[in-house]
């Protein structure tokens, strides 16, 4: 039977990663239960929690919703403050460098013309014009890979681009295989198309190639997502022999591969799996990260033989790009806009991780130098649960474990810190009261 405290980390994740968000309704707690699998009394026991940590809020006559805004820290000896209403926010990882928004207003102005407004406001179709399929081939491009760029393909976003890929690639009740730990909004996704995900073992080099044989023999997959750049949320990145071995395995048993890619451009010394198995991946980015967290702009580079079933999906999901941010995104590329952004975040990322290797040194944490996140295995005798709550009621949100876990396996005694999103100085005092939170003792500082 399943923890109450596991669920609710499971659906905090969700809100932290943006499948549920700001003011999204919960369903009736009944439904919920069957949705989930678990007890009616659980599911309350589950609503319950979630208020606690502040994550929902309930209306009388209307139900329960993802709270707008956090209250603020509880009183006490760690108590921060640093964002309007008073919470640090290390769940949602967004970052802005000092220069961003100067360098993105230099490149507008051509699109604010009215001679030119008229015609970047056009509707456009997922191929888009062949010029920003070039400019987007060099903005793709790593390590000493570039895709053709009459294989992109453009979406809303990078969450529409993953949503009409998976839906294009695997029928409801099919498989896909995913890394054991996952981005949460695979999980939604494949919740909401009806796809049984398969968890798949593995180790400090990432994601195993001989899982991917074992489960497929078992039953057959029709596809794997995997994060082979910066994984989140371990910040692995897979060396060149394993990402060979992962690409031997799938072209062996033909199995095409959904690899995202977002936060690559921060080790963009490092060619994708696409690379090495190009008639077989569908590689998957977005513009958020990398430039701007509200720039909806997503990229699909597809195999020719599964083209059409993405343009398919993305026609039909209503997921197709806006030209508007199709042209602004050429612009900053020919500009060399996007580059320097690209450089800046990357020097950012170095040193938000030194903030975080000072501040958490003695504890387990794995990262990478180059990353906007770290996971960290908490110290006994923390859990993942109390200590999310317990960081919560002193202002500052983290991921639990739960929400990266899938499938029925227990959760590791971790959470996930993302770096990105809030200033450099607010984000040192955060991790310096993490840090002393987590050499206390729950007992002194959660109370039930």
């Amino acid at each position: 039977m399943k923890d109450y405290h596991s669920v609710a980390d499971t659906v905090a994740g969700e809100i932290a990663a943006g499948a549920l968000r700001p003011g999204d309704r919960l369903p009736p707690q009944r439904e919920f239960a069957r949705q989930r699998g678990i007890a009616n009394s659980t599911a309350t026991r589950v609503y319950r929690e979630l208020a606690r940590r502040g994550l929902t809020v309930g209306e009388v006559g209307r139900g329960t919703f993802v709270r707008t805004a956090s209250a603020g820290p509880a009183p006490g000896a760690f108590a921060l403050t640093g964002t309007a209403d008073g919470r640090i926010d290390l769940e949602l990882n967004y970052p802005v460098v000092p220069e961003q928004n100067a360098l993105l207003a230099d490149g507008l102005g051509g699109l604010l013309r009215p001679d030119a407004l008229g015609e970047v406001l056009r509707p456009v179709g997922a191929s888009g014009p062949a010029a920003v399929q070039e400019s987007s081939a060099d903005l793709l491009a790593a390590g000493r890979w570039r895709p053709d760029p009459a294989r992109i393909l453009f979406a809303s976003g990078g969450r529409q681009a993953l949503n009409a890929v998976v839906s294009a690639l695997v029928p409801p009740g099919a498989r896909l295989g995913v890394e054991e730990l996952t981005y949460p909004v695979v999980k939604a996704v494949a919740a909401r198309l009806g796809i049984t995900l398969v968890p798949l073992a593995m180790d400090g080099a990432g994601l195993i190639p001989e899982a991917v044989e074992e489960a497929h023999a078992a039953a057959p997959l029709h596809a794997v997502y995997v994060q082979p750049r910066l994984h989140n949320p371990l910040s692995l990145s897979m060396p060149a022999q394993r990402v060979e071995r992962l690409a031997d395995v799938l072209l062996r048993l033909r199995i095409p591969a959904i690899e995202d890619a977002v936060w690559s451009f921060l080790r963009d010394e490092l060619p994708p799996l696409a690379a090495y198995a190009p008639e077989l991946t569908v590689l998957i980015d977005s513009l958020s990260k990398r430039v701007a967290p509200g720039l909806n702009l997503g990229f699909v580079v597809a195999p020719a033989g599964l083209t059409g079933e993405i343009v398919a999906a993305l026609r039909s999901g209503g997921w197709a790009p806006a030209r508007f941010a199709l042209e602004a995104a050429h612009r900053w590329q020919r500009a060399g806009t996007v580059r320097r952004l690209v450089e800046a975040k990357q020097r950012d990322a170095a040193v938000r991780q030194e903030t975080a290797a000072a501040h958490l040194a003695g504890f387990a944490v794995q990262s990478d130098p180059r990353s906007y996140h770290c996971w960290w295995r908490l110290p006994r005798p923390w859990r993942a649960d109390t200590f999310v709550a317990a960081a919560a009621r002193h202002g500052i949100g983290v991921a639990p474990a739960a929400g990266f876990t899938v499938g029925a396996h227990h959760a590791p005694n971790a959470v996930r810190l993302g770096l990105g999103s809030p200033r450099p100085e607010v984000l040192s005092r955060a991790l310096a009261t993490l840090a002393q939170l987590a050499r206390s003792a729950p007992e002194d500082l959660v109370t039930d």
